[in-house]
């Protein structure tokens, strides 16, 4: 049996399903403080956000991840749930890593608010403790290995969009890495004015959805990367609706507001296309 097959017919512990079920909550909390006072981050944030569409971006992102938790939360085994955990674990650990380089940025200080005060070490607290708790549940997750359900048939994706897949993942994981190592000199290519941290943490973002793009093409199972789709689609209407209400901070007439714009499409073709599958009828592998 296949290592893909061997996961198909495991089920999802329930403490994997708690924890991505606390970690949709979590992501969507953070999403609804960017998204709703994207202008007043002093205060119900964990550090200022000086431009209103950073917040709002980073916003869009918790809440699409929202989604891909909860579908992973859904799943019925673990071949199709183990993509949204890995996704969520690299994040977590990339943004831990982030505050940690940044925590002098972040509104820790008695100067501040005590509702930012209070948010920062929530913050803290839940970037230290999920990436661990990722981890155990992992170990949990590998000692049902062999348990037996009904085992999916394995759906291949049609050739197009799996190199659409390694196109997109190279792109965001390019970009990503090099807003992480570089912020300063990769935020000249970006479509508004990033800071240091700002820069690091769409780097963060961008590594986890080129992970989760790269991750659904080695799967190659179109029941499987389905979660990737769902919270592809919800990014891309979600960002198209942060540009509504702040596009004004792109330089429209730079490459880099068209080179965001076509990143935005290039990720709904993906989308699409993933969920076109469910109705489709490929033979299986």
């Amino acid at each position: 049996m296949s290592r893909h097959l061997a996961a198909a017919s495991v089920p999802v512990t329930r403490g994997m399903r708690v924890l991505l079920v606390v970690a949709a909550v979590l992501v969507f909390l953070a999403g609804l403080q960017l998204t709703v006072f994207p202008t007043r981050t002093a205060e119900w944030f964990s550090w200022t956000i000086d431009v209103p569409m950073t917040a709002v971006f980073l916003g869009a992102a918790y809440w699409s991840s929202a989604v891909l938790e909860v579908a992973g939360a859904r799943s019925r085994t673990w071949s199709r749930a183990r993509l949204t955990v890995w996704t969520v674990l690299v994040f977590t650990v990339l943004t831990l890593v982030v505050t940690l380089v940044h925590l002098d940025k972040f509104h820790l200080g008695a100067d501040n608010p005590a509702s930012a005060r209070a948010i920062t070490w929530g913050w803290l607290a839940i970037y230290a403790g999920v990436p661990v708790a990722m981890v155990v549940g992992l170990v949990l997750q590998a000692r049902v290995a062999g348990a037996v359900t009904d085992v999916d048939d394995v759906r291949r994706l049609p050739a197009g969009l799996q190199w659409l897949l390694v196109g997109l993942a190279a792109v965001l994981l390019g970009s990503g890495v090099a807003l992480l190592l570089a912020p300063e000199w990769a935020a000249e290519a970006w479509a508004w004015p990033l800071t240091p941290l700002t820069a690091r943490a769409i780097g963060a973002w961008l590594v986890g959805l080129g992970w989760a793009a790269a991750h659904a093409r080695l799967v190659d199972d179109a029941a499987s990367v389905r979660p990737v789709g769902l919270t592809g689609a919800a990014f891309v209407v979600l960002e198209a609706v942060a540009l509504l209400r702040y596009g004004d901070a792109l330089d429209w007439s730079g490459w880099q507001a068209v080179a965001y714009v076509a990143g935005l499409a290039w990720i709904a073709v993906v989308s699409a296309w993933i969920l076109a599958l469910e109705r489709s009828r490929l033979p299986a592998r």
